[in-house]
């Protein structure tokens, strides 16, 4: 299933195979709260909850619920007290997608941010999942992800829901404040309500249970939602999470474009070159995790210095070989920028990801676009900073400095949902699931540990591990994809984890069944060109094959399987039998203990109060 609406007045439907991969308290005027039945189900499980390690085939069961009203019938629904005056239903009517019939209503509020509700006419199992959107947003993209192997998904049993978030690719939106509040919070609680009162319409009663799920930007946008709106979901999945928005999508973006041009404005690192890199990186570094597999099962394990494959001085063939240049420019890619020694990020790309940077900065030629380029113009001329820069602003024109990120401090708290406070949602019984790809070539993973390590801090280890996960995915790019098994079934263990109780610990990964376009409207490889998701598709390596040799049987598997386990713990071969079998595979030891590096920025992950505007 994949429902598409392109803009505020236009509804695409189009049906493709369910498969992996790919922001102030809530109150209501309209008394959109879950029922008291539903509500006493979401209280806080304590710390001796029954941990599972292996995925059952469905959580709670709840029985279908027909409708009670016609679908047309919810043209008349009255907005205005979500949205503000202007707020319309524009369509409400019967659509197929992939064998299910949905009654598909959309709309806009008066900030301009459009939304699209899709309602099972069959088969509502009572439950509503929201969609978040990547990039800089201005679409609809309801097709949900981490969700391999959901029969809830796949059945079509929820109600589903998203928003464009007023935005659009080229950022020129964040200069209106109402769109720039819609992008940064408040299309999400919008939509969230306006679903929850549709529902309510259609079918006669209230949602059972409420989740999100989104990746990239739509990762920011759900734990955005833990922090300001702790009541509309009962659990949320972040994947890859732009939750620093205003350093990912300026000192981040902005760092790889400028680090990969030179004086004629020219690429210096180009696709074809990073194999090199990256073999020479798996040959160095593989090991390291007591497994020859051609995944790095912590990054931060490996060392490799590029100039190890530089180039001798009178070579004239480099097939082989870096040149001087590039190990200057892939030393900057891994490093990150610096002010007088002092990082200005929290972490920049990880050892093993460099077949994941073609498209992103790295183009095909070496007068090719850079979407990191685009990016980073993008947040920072429109969105990141209180004043203009002007039309003429160019990245040469940023200052990689702390005096830059003291200028990032009056939007970071409108922006970035990285306040590591959640004690809210904790107390609201809600559950989160962060999870990113180790291979993520747009935002580092090392993000995220950055913001699970926070809450510890803030929220102390035995609370924080009432209520949040964080999954790490060898290999894998940003949203899914590349050399690691990357389909994954989070929607399965969240369902266990808040209906029943149960908390997830070990998770089977595999290798995808379609290896093209990812979930959340993310792709695997980039390369659009337009400033928002990345296009294309990811290079088949190592595991991530039609035909895989195992390295401990010889045998060929067509289908790799991995477990993974809640972070800081890995996944341990036991030393015998097939390496792409999770069977073969155990929880083990963190493999690097230490904490995140020190950055100039790091107390914006300190808990502050969001602001409105």
């Amino acid at each position: 299933m994949k429902l598409f609406r392109g803009s505020t007045t236009s509804l695409v439907v189009a049906a493709a195979a369910i498969a992996l991969v790919s922001a102030v308290d809530f109150q209501s005027d309209l008394t959109l709260k879950t029922s008291s039945s539903a509500a006493s189900k979401k209280s806080v499980t304590s710390s001796a909850e029954q941990t599972s390690v292996q995925q059952s085939d469905s959580a709670v069961s709840l029985a279908p619920v027909e409708p009670v009203a016609a679908c047309s019938d919810l043209l008349t629904i009255d907005l205005t007290t979500i949205g503000g005056s202007g707020s319309n239903v524009t369509a409400a009517e019967e659509s197929d997608s992939d064998g299910i019939t949905y009654c598909s209503v959309t709309g806009n509020f008066a900030n301009s941010a459009g939304w699209q509700v899709m309602l099972p006419v069959a088969n509502w199992t009572q439950r509503y999942m929201q969609v978040g959107c990547g990039g800089l947003c201005g679409n609809i993209n309801i097709n949900p992800g981490a969700a391999d192997g959901s029969a809830e998904v796949s059945n079509g049993e929820f109600a589903l829901a998203s928003s464009d978030m007023a935005g659009g690719s080229d950022g020129e939106f964040g200069l209106d404040e109402d769109r720039r509040v819609a992008f940064a919070y408040l299309a999400v609680h919008q939509t969230a309500e306006t679903a929850k009162k549709l529902i309510k319409a259609y079918y006669g009663q209230e949602v059972a249970y409420s989740y999100f799920n989104g990746c990239s930007d739509g990762g920011r946008e759900a734990v955005m939602e833990a922090i300001r709106y702790p009541n509309d979901f009962d659990g949320i999945i972040a994947g890859a999470p732009a939750m620093l928005f205003t350093f990912q999508n300026s000192f981040h973006h902005g760092w790889l474009s400028v680090s990969n041009t030179d004086d004629d404005g020219n690429r210096v690192v180009i696709a074809d070159r990073v194999s090199i890199l990256h073999d020479a990186v798996v040959k160095a570094c593989d090991a390291l995790d007591g497994i020859e597999d051609g995944l790095l099962s912590d990054p931060r394990l490996c060392n490799f210095d590029p100039s190890t494959i530089e180039c001798a001085a009178d070579t004239t063939d480099n097939s082989t070989c870096l040149t001087s240049a590039e190990v200057t420019t892939i030393t900057k890619f891994y490093k990150g920028p610096e002010d007088n020694g002092k990082y200005l990020t929290v972490g920049e790309e990880q050892y093993g990801s460099e077949l994941a940077w073609s498209g992103v900065f790295v183009s095909d030629s070496y007068t090719g676009d850079i979407m990191s380029t685009k990016t980073a113009l993008a947040a920072i001329k429109y969105l990141i900073f209180e004043d203009y820069p002007g039309d003429n602003y160019t990245l040469s024109d940023f200052a990689f400095a702390k005096s830059t990120i003291d200028l990032l401090r009056a939007r970071h708290p409108l922006l970035d949902a990285v306040s590591s406070d959640l004690s809210k949602f904790h107390k609201a019984g809600g559950k989160l699931i962060l999870w990113h790809g180790w291979a993520d070539p747009h935002i580092s993973a090392r993000t995220t540990i950055a913001y699970h390590e926070a809450l510890q801090k803030t929220m102390g280890k035995n609370v924080l591990n009432e209520f949040e996960r964080l999954y790490l995915l060898p290999g894998v790019y940003h949203c899914g994809n590349g050399e690691g098994p990357s389909a994954i079934d989070l929607v399965t263990p969240m369902l266990e984890w808040v209906e029943s109780g149960t908390a997830p610990d070990a998770i089977e990964t595999s290798t995808p069944t379609n290896t093209g376009e990812s979930k959340f409207g993310q792709w695997a490889k980039s390369g659009s060109g337009s400033g928002g998701p990345p296009s294309g598709s990811a290079p088949k390596r190592s595991l991530q094959t039609e035909e895989v040799s195992s390295s401990a049987s010889g045998s060929v598997a067509s289908t790799v399987t991995r477990p993974v386990y809640p972070y800081p713990a890995v996944a341990k071969y036991k030393g015998t039998g097939d390496v792409n079998d999770a069977a073969n595979f155990e929880k083990g030891n963190a493999l690097y203990t230490k904490t995140t590096r020190s950055w100039l920025g790091e107390d914006f992950f300190k808990p502050y109060s969001p602001t409105e505007a």
